[in-house]
């Protein structure tokens, strides 16, 4: 254990993250709340990140520290920066002295494995992402897509101590390849800012129009989320008579094409860009009749359960972790407009008090505090709260005495 600046103790808790920027989405969420969930278990988290610019910044926030470092812009990806400097990287690791490390990117940051060993550092890796999922929505042949999936997940699970997971969907790839550390630990979802409560009858009226069914989509908009299922969903609905609009709150790559394709077929679809406004956003899920997320390679899905929470029933990708998320609340559907548009109908037949109440049902089984639980426990960070009340990684007992199990045979 190590003094915190406010006098206190506990494990000094180093997280790294790329893809990180100021109109991320959901692992900016992620970030945030398990940062401020383990500042309030008495731990002191630190948090990496990639900038713009050759500055530095070094803050104190309810998150915990964050620093940020230089970082190039990936070309393509609408912003993304990486932390490449890998030499400046462990210098600031070495100067933080971590008793835990945690890295959200198994691609350009696997080096930190490595690091963490040779500094006897216990470091989990944080799956946010399907690799084969992704690799196949790039328009990779699904025998490469997965042999090549295969070999990285190989990789990562044996430089670090643990992989941590947020659903078996995304723990499959690991359990494919023989991965023996792998734990689970679900994300969560704010139940007070995002409540059904939220409904604002006069921003639905403004984004609906005279249309009788608003949709919509917060989602980034990038070929791996596979946003144009949306609009084709909702040309599929009004050809089949539906009176429905759409309204899209995120930024991307692919943005300029789906505005110019919406003027092209006259769509009623608006795009409101990145919305920093969490009460805002909040309002906009719980005004709409039903949320599309469409990305079949979503492994968790934060916006998605965000919309549960406000009582906006989901209509999610088959082919993504969404499909066990949403059960009764939602709907599933294939990789086409049509089938969406089935899914969408299904959902608004049913008699809206019944599927509004269904949805915000299954967000309540995903609060915050859970999953900082779970996520303190992948650590072993058991002495803040009760171990016999923490959800066990992978779904098996761990007692406190447990040794963390790493692919070498030990921290």
């Amino acid at each position: 254990m190590r003094a915190h600046r406010d006098g206190g103790s506990g494990l000094r808790i180093v997280r790294i993250a790329n893809f990180v920027t100021p109109a991320s989405g959901g692992l900016r969420t992620a970030l945030r709340e398990l940062g401020a969930g383990y500042a309030a278990a008495g731990h002191d988290p630190v948090l990496i990140v990639p900038g713009v610019g050759q500055g530095t910044s070094d803050e104190f926030t309810e998150q915990g520290r964050v620093i940020t470092l230089p970082g190039p812009a990936l070309p393509g990806t609408g912003g993304y920066r990486v932390l490449a400097d890998r030499h400046r990287l462990q210098c600031v690791l070495r100067r933080l002295d971590p008793d835990r490390l945690e890295v959200s990117d198994r691609t350009t940051l696997r080096w930190t494995g490595e690091w963490a060993r040779r500094a006897r550092v216990p470091a989990v890796m944080v799956s946010h992402e399907s690799v084969d999922g992704v690799m196949r929505t790039w328009g990779v042949p699904d025998p490469l897509a997965r042999a090549a999936a295969d070999r990285l997940n190989s990789r990562t699970a044996h430089a670090y101590s643990r992989v941590v997971c947020t659903t078996e969907w995304a723990a499959a790839e690991f359990t494919r390849v023989g991965a023996r550390n792998v734990v689970r630990a679900p994300l969560g979802v704010d139940l007070g800012a995002w409540h059904p409560d939220c409904r604002s009858a006069e921003l639905r009226r403004h984004c609906a129009g005279r249309a009788a069914v608003l949709m919509v989509m917060c989602s980034r908009l990038s070929p791996e989320k596979r946003p144009q299922r949306a609009l084709d969903a909702l040309a599929e609905l009004r050809r089949r008579g539906v009176d429905a609009a759409l309204v899209v709150a995120g930024d991307g790559p692919l943005r300029a094409r789906l505005e110019a394709r919406v003027r092209a077929e006259r769509l009623p679809a608006a795009f409101l860009g990145h919305i920093a406004d969490r009460a805002r956003l909040a309002a906009l899920q719980a005004s709409a009749d039903l949320t599309l997320a469409p990305g079949p390679a979503e492994t968790f899905g934060l916006a998605a359960l965000e919309a549960l929470a406000c009582g906006t029933p989901v209509v999610a990708s088959a082919a993504s972790a969404l499909a066990g998320l949403v059960g009764s609340g939602g709907d599933t559907a294939l990789d086409d407009g049509p089938s969406f548009a089935d899914a969408a109908q299904r959902v608004l037949a049913r008699p809206e008090p019944a599927r509004r109440t269904a949805a915000r049902q299954r967000a309540e089984g995903y609060g915050w505090q859970p999953a900082v639980e779970a996520f303190l426990a992948a650590h072993d960070a058991y002495d803040t709260y009760d171990t016999h009340d923490a959800p066990a990684p992978s779904g098996r007992t761990v007692a406190a005495s447990e040794p963390p199990v790493h692919p070498r045979g030990g921290w």
